[in-house]
C-alpha cells in the first residue's frame, strides 16, 4: 500500500511544486512505483512533468466529482512516475465539492482503488487551506512543508500546524508531518541562517537535513517540461532533491522496522519453543 505523502504550504512561492515535481522524479529513479497528482489549479506540476495542462481531456476534477475513474486519467511521464494531471476546472471542481456529502474525503475515496499499485504517492496542494487542501490533507499520512527561512514563513508555518492538528483531531488521526524542507536557501543570508537555527529548535528531526539551494538550473528546469533530475541531475539542486529522496525512503524504512517489532513483540509466544 502506497505512502501518501501531501506537499502543503498555504504560502506560495515557497518551492512546492517543485519540490512535488522533483521528488517524484527522484523516488520513481530509486526505482519506486510513484504517483502525484497535482490538485493546484494552477496545473504547475503538471506542466512541469511535461504534460500540456491546456489539452487534457479529463483530469483530477472529473475523478473528484465522480464523472471519470482515477485509472483513466492517469498518464505515464517521461520521468517514469504516473500523473495525475490538474488544471483551472479545479476551480469549479472545490465549489461544486462544497455541497457534496463528505466533501473532505472525496479525494481519499478516489485514491484508494489505484493505493496498492504505487509505494508513494504524491499530493501538490494549491497555495492556500482550502477545501482542496483539506482534501489532501484527509487523504495523506504525512506532510512535507517546504518554506523559506524568513520572518513571514515562521508565521505561516504555525498556521498550518494548526490546520494540521485540527485534521488530526477531526478527520484524519494518522496524519503526521513528514518533514519540514528548507528551500530557496541562500547560506550567506543571515537571517536565512537565523531561521532556520529557530526551525531545528522547534521542529528537531522533523527538519529535513536536505537543504534546496537557490538554483539557475532548478528554475530552468520546468520551463522544459523536466524536473532537475531529469534536466541537470549534477547540479546542486538536482543532488539536494535527490539527496531528499533518499531521506524520504531511509524514514520510510524506519517506519517499516518498527512496524515490523512491533508486530513480532505483539505475537503470543509459540508453545512448542517454551517448553
Amino acid at each position: 500500500m502506497a505512502r501518501i505523502i501531501a506537499v502543503a504550504n498555504q504560502k506560495g512561492g515557497v518551492g512546492k511544486t517543485t519540490t512535488a515535481v522533483n521528488l517524484a522524479a527522484a523516488l520513481a529513479r530509486t526505482p519506486k512505483k510513484i504517483l502525484l497528482v497535482d490538485l493546484d489549479p494552477q496545473g504547475n506540476a503538471t506542466t512541469g512533468s511535461g504534460v500540456n495542462k491546456r489539452e487534457l481531456d479529463s483530469s483530477i476534477c472529473e475523478v473528484l466529482l465522480g464523472e471519470e475513474d482515477i485509472a483513466g486519467v492517469i498518464v505515464r511521464t517521461q520521468e517514469d512516475y504516473d500523473l495525475v494531471p490538474g488544471n483551472i476546472d479545479l476551480t469549479a471542481a472545490e465549489l461544486r465539492l462544497m455541497s457534496a456529502e463528505a466533501r473532505e474525503q472525496q479525494l481519499k475515496l478516489v485514491l484508494a482503488p489505484v493505493a496498492a499499485n504505487y509505494d508513494f504517492i504524491l499530493i501538490d496542494c494549491p497555495p492556500a487551506l482550502s477545501l482542496l487542501t483539506l482534501n489532501a490533507l484527509t487523504a495523506a499520512d504525512s506532510v512535507i512543508v517546504p518554506m523559506q527561512c524568513e520572518y513571514y514563513a515562521l508565521e505561516g508555518i504555525s498556521a498550518l500546524m494548526d490546520t494540521i492538528e485540527a485534521i488530526r483531531a477531526n478527520l484524519n488521526p494518522r496524519l503526521e508531518i513528514e518533514g519540514v524542507l528548507r528551500t530557496m536557501f541562500d547560506v550567506r543570508n543571515n537571517l536565512a541562517n537565523a531561521v532556520s537555527a529557530e526551525l531545528i529548535e522547534h521542529f528537531g528531526d522533523r527538519v529535513f537535513r536536505t537543504i534546496v539551494p537557490r538554483n539557475v538550473r532548478l528554475a530552468e528546469a520546468p520551463s522544459h517540461g523536466q524536473s532537475i533530475v531529469g534536466y541537470d541531475r549534477n547540479s546542486r539542486g538536482g543532488i539536494a532533491y535527490l539527496g531528499l529522496a533518499g531521506e524520504v525512503l531511509r524514514r520510510q524504512r524506519e517506519r517499516d522496522q518498527a512496524a515490523s517489532r512491533a508486530q513480532t513483540a505483539a505475537k503470543p509466544p509459540n508453545p512448542e519453543t517454551t517448553t
